[in-house]
């Protein structure tokens, strides 16, 4: 049993920092795992979890009752109730007094298959909903309708998002009235300088245009759950836009990188294959999304599609770098035979500096903010969302600026010191590795 109890801190461990909670219901079907967990929420002082269960049966009906049942457990506590089972202390997890026992199967009543429980949380934490099965062997089939919120005693009030995520709607909506005045100065910028507009500035506007919807339909998802507990299809047009954006900005990224527009009118073919592969993936990697969503925390294949997004992830931030690699390649040979030594450095300092924004930013949100959602207090989530969309809006910035169009082309007013100093700039190979 100890084997169970260990794997179920793993899964915890790795879920621990997963989207929001909200109203859920779980079937389990001829389960004799002995531990279950369904979700997870951060309470404030006055929170609240209804359960329901219904449909109950069991391989064998004589089995003692007061070995089955939900509770509550923070994951500090459960690494002691870990170590209590370990010590032979106790037996089974709902023999502890470090969890908040939610119900036991002993209070059925007779011949009953269903019950309702209600239960008030006073202690401010993040909690998971567990249910222990303490008899090896022994097969539960269930239904779990579990609804977790807090509730204001002031405003009377309740609030369905998980404590340290009640602020994203707004923080969402913020952020897009940001792309929407970054949306207008992007369409000015088109405007004024439209003599010098490639076809690639109004395929920057329309990433932007799809960040912006991304981010209202975040918005308003999220107001719903936190209303009601659930999306009311808000959550579909979500998808839709994150997955356009998803597309959009790696295609972005791939253009800008193999200097399409700027540089050449053409896409070579193993550039076009890049295309190829990152947006199948991205395909993928969104489908993974969604099913980690509407899956849950701890639903059965959620480790899976997580394992599988992070891999498609990787592979996709992995190939838009190639196409860079490959124009930084193509400027140093061309510095070599076609005599405009100023041109090329102007265009191999900015090609390299993209490559460079372009690691930090897969590195940030990534990385950084992963670790981020891991080492903040439940309190705090929204940190980590706040982290990666200001890293998001800073590389869009970055992007825009630099790859802008300009009505007056610095690399026409070239005098020959400047040639001459470029040219020397060159010959220094170390400059321009990556």
């Amino acid at each position: 049993m100890s084997s169970h109890f260990a794997l179920f801190s793993i899964t915890i461990t790795l879920l621990i920092t997963v989207t929001v909670s909200e109203i859920r219901s779980t079937q389990i079907r001829s389960d004799s795992r002995s531990t279950i967990p369904f979700d997870e929420f951060g309470y404030t002082h006055s929170g609240r979890l209804n359960l329901t269960v219904t449909d109950i049966s069991f391989s064998n009906q004589k089995t003692p009752l007061s070995q089955l049942g939900f509770f509550l457990c923070t994951l500090d506590a459960w690494v002691h109730v870990l170590e209590q089972l370990q010590e032979g202390e106790i037996q089974c997890p709902l023999e502890s007094n470090l969890i908040k026992k939610v119900f036991t199967f002993d209070h059925l009543q007779p011949s009953a298959r269903e019950f309702t429980a209600s239960f008030s949380v006073s202690d401010a934490n993040q909690f998971t909903l567990v249910f222990a099965n303490c008899m090896p062997n022994l097969e539960v089939t269930m239904n779990v309708h579990s609804v977790m919120y807090n509730f204001n005693p002031k405003t009377r009030v309740l609030d369905f998002l998980s404590a340290g995520k009640t602020a994203l709607p707004v923080i969402y909506l913020l952020f897009f009235v940001v792309y929407v005045l970054l949306g207008g100065v992007w369409i000015y910028t088109i405007y004024k300088k439209r003599l010098t507009v490639y076809k690639v500035h109004f395929f920057m506007l329309a990433v932007l245009v799809l960040k912006a919807l991304d981010l209202l339909c975040e918005a308003e998802d999220k107001s719903y759950i936190k209303r009601t507990g659930t999306a009311h299809g808000w959550d579909v047009l979500f998808y839709i836009f994150s997955f356009l954006k998803g597309i959009t900005l790696f295609t972005l990224i791939v253009l800008i990188g193999t200097g399409w527009s700027f540089v050449k009118p053409y896409l070579q073919d193993k550039e076009k294959k890049v295309l190829m592969v990152v947006i199948p993936l991205q395909v993928v990697a969104n489908v993974a999304q969604v099913m980690i969503d509407e899956t849950g925390p701890f639903g059965e294949s959620s480790y899976t599609w997580k394992q599988v997004f992070l891999l498609v992830d990787i592979v996709c931030c992995c190939a838009v770098l190639f196409p860079i690699v490959w124009s930084i390649k193509n400027l140093r040979e061309a510095a070599k035979t076609d005599g405009k030594a100023a041109v090329n450095l102007m265009k191999l300092t900015l090609f390299r500096q993209y490559y460079i924004i372009v690691i930090c930013y897969i590195y940030f949100t990534r990385v950084v903010v992963y670790a981020l959602e891991t080492i903040t207090s439940y309190r705090y989530q929204w940190t980590s969302m706040v982290a990666a969309e200001v890293a998001t809006l800073a590389f869009y910035v970055f992007t825009g600026y630099n790859f802008r169009p300009k009505v007056h082309n610095p690399y026409f007013a070239i005098d020959d010191e400047e040639e001459e100093a470029a040219s020397e700039a060159l010959k220094l190979e170390d400059e321009f590795e990556l």
